[in-house]
């Protein structure tokens, strides 16, 4: 056995795999993954062989993707036996399942099935080189040279994709609707004997889980009133995070979208209001690396931005969404069949089969207006939506029906009959909690009205002074990533658990902020999501705690107190009739109670408020933002 065949698995299939196996009669089925985006969509038909005994699944890289970060992890995650590619062209099959055209797919041994990994076969892409036959979804390093004026061919529909040596590549193209067939046979009709329309299974997935789109919006920290707006970019230069757009494009009308896009957000969409996150394309992920991808949205997250598993939770972030800024990717015509309102970033139309239906949904949907204020656009655009009938009519002509109609293909060419029970998906999970954690300093708004009612706007880390009325003050998480902000801060604030012995009790925790931020008017301690201590700097300790409907930050809360109390409110007040506190059309009532902290207290240096004097003593010593009651810009975290 040569070095190659060395690495070779040997169980359960290889020369001497009878000998080492328990089942060996069973059909093998290949699953061909291409890289990380297209075994998305090979997950989703996985569970469609789930109880068949008398299958063994297989998986195998093809290693012919730009993209190759991430795919032996997702491959381990399977649990399924790994063949090196070498080894999957020489072991026989009873049906191999791709969802891409990469590596040499007319040289596997056994029946071939493709599918799409996207919405239908939209985009236009350089055709494979046809001496090699290893067509990359990716790049053009394979690609045919055509003339300058020829666009090319339409990925998964023209014969450079669908044919090898004038046959068609697999036994079986899977559609999810008929308008694919009337493109594929004005495109290629040496393959429509292949076609078959099975709909669309990630759809599917998504349909079944639209009752449960409340749970998903709780795991991803969306509160009662709040929006969430969701961020979508597909991959390449032309998208929305890509740093240049194509001839024919749509959007902010700037070369680069997303930059100029992320401080508006912050600057224009209160953080109590909106929640904000991003799912980007696998190929972004594993093409410039997870770390870097934090790293160039490290100031977005610390105010608060969520970026969403692009494997898992997609999906559910989709279901969960009040509007989606997005491009021409298929996640967002996915966002546009399930209702939800899209405004296009970047869409351009030069990269689409202009007959495809996803090419007239871009050319008719909305365009996010660069000049004009973002919250008026999210907000007018999510109250007089009207579904697009289109998007959800050509996503799948079968919706429900994926997964029999794709059992009863795959059965049915490998020449066997299919399992006693029901053909079923998995449903979406519920995802793993995502709070809406905010590091950067909070430029806070606050009025205080009769009641007592306190209405609070705040503002993570906005690149200029937001507009709006009332009163101004600086909220700062101790964690903040430039300490240099605390020693600003009308309100120092921590999230932690109450009995962490790295702070010690919250009380005492508050007295040593305050000791150590003699401007300080204010230190918090959110000891959960519905409760606060607080200290104020004339040493009283409160505990706030808001009823099981509220669901706001209780940091909010923190800021509301210290604002009752600068206008001049009594404490009092506060203990015997509680408060209000508004955020946006949301109320939230907290119960306010004075607690001791016995000799936690002795630390505590008292010190009157800081005045005005002390608080232009502190912005001519270097600082650069506002105080409570100062209205400049900021500009930075």
């Amino acid at each position: 056995m040569d070095e190659e065949q060395d690495q070779w698995i040997r169980v359960p299939v290889g020369d001497d795999a009878a000998r080492w196996a328990t089942r060996v009669r069973c059909r093998r089925v290949l699953f061909v993954v291409h890289n990380v985006t297209s075994a998305t969509r090979l997950l989703d038909v996985l569970p469609l062989f789930d109880d068949d005994l008398g299958v063994q699944l297989l998986a195998t890289c093809t290693g012919s993707s730009a993209f190759r970060s991430g795919v032996a992890d997702l491959l381990a995650d399977t649990g399924l036996p790994v063949l090196p590619w070498e080894q999957a062209l020489a072991t026989p099959v009873d049906l191999a399942i791709s969802a891409s055209f990469g590596g040499e797919l007319a040289s596997i041994q056994g029946p071939l099935i493709i599918l799409s990994h996207g919405i239908g076969y939209t985009k236009r892409l350089a055709a494979p080189s046809t001496e090699h036959r290893a067509p990359s979804t990716d790049a053009d390093a394979d690609a045919t040279v055509l003339p300058r004026s020829a666009p090319p061919p339409v990925f998964g529909l023209a014969p450079d994709w669908l044919l090898a040596d004038g046959v068609p590549l697999a036994d079986a193209l899977v559609l999810s609707h008929p308008e694919q067939f009337d493109r594929l046979a004005a495109a290629c009709p040496e393959a429509l004997p292949t076609a078959v329309l099975a709909g669309d299974p990630c759809f599917d997935r998504m349909l079944a889980a639209r009752p449960y789109r409340d749970r998903f919006r709780r795991a991803l920290g969306v509160g009662r009133g709040q929006r969430l707006v969701l961020l979508n970019s597909t991959w390449s230069p032309q998208s929305l995070l890509g740093d240049g757009e194509g001839e024919g494009a749509r959007g902010t009308g700037g070369d680069d979208a997303l930059p100029a896009l992320l401080p508006r957000l912050a600057s224009e969409l209160p953080a109590d209001e909106y929640r904000v996150a991003a799912v980007l394309h696998p190929n972004i992920w594993h093409g410039h690396g997870p770390g870097q991808i934090r790293a160039w949205l490290d100031r977005a997250r610390r105010a608060g931005l969520a970026l969403i598993d692009p494997l898992e939770d997609w999906r559910q972030a989709l279901l969960a969404a009040d509007v989606v800024i997005g491009d021409h990717g298929s996640v967002t015509y996915y966002a546009a069949a399930l209702g939800t309102p899209v405004l296009l970033g970047a869409a351009p139309l030069d990269s689409l089969d202009p007959d495809a239906p996803v090419a007239d949904f871009i050319r008719t949907a909305p365009g996010l207006d660069a000049r004009a204020p973002l919250r008026g656009q999210v907000n007018t655009l999510i109250e007089s939506h009207v579904p697009q009938p289109g998007p959800m009519r050509f996503t799948s002509s079968v919706p429900g029906e994926a997964a029999v109609r794709l059992r009863r293909a795959f059965y049915g060419l490998m020449g066997a009959p299919e399992p006693p029970g029901p053909a079923l998906l998995l449903p979406l999970p519920l995802p793993d909690p995502e709070p809406a954690l905010r590091t950067a300093p909070l430029y806070v708004l606050t009025r205080v009205l009769a009641g007592p009612e306190v209405v609070v706007t705040r503002y993570a880390d906005p690149a200029r002074e937001p507009a709006g009325a009332g009163d101004a003050h600086l909220a700062v998480p101790e964690d903040t990533r430039d300490p240099g902000q605390l020693g600003l801060a009308d309100v120092v604030f921590r999230c932690g658990a109450p009995d962490d012995p790295r702070f010690g009790p919250p009380g005492r925790w508050a007295a040593e902020v305050l000791d150590r931020h003699p401007h300080c008017a204010l230190a918090a301690y959110v000891t959960g999501p519905s409760s606060c201590v607080v200290r104020t700097r004339d040493g009283v300790l409160l505990r706030l705690t808001s009823g099981a409907e509220a669901d706001a930050d209780p940091a909010v809360y923190a800021s509301a107190v210290h604002a009752w109390l600068a206008a001049g409110r009594t404490l009092a007040a506060l203990i015997e009739d509680g408060l209000t506190v508004r955020t946006g059309r949301t109320g939230h009532h907290v119960v306010i109670a004075a607690e001791t902290d016995g000799p936690t207290t002795g630390g505590t240096r008292q010190r009157p408020s800081p005045t005005p004097a002390d608080r232009s003593t502190a912005h001519a010593s270097g600082a650069d933002t506002p105080r409570a009651g100062r209205r400049s810009p900021r500009t930075g975290s």
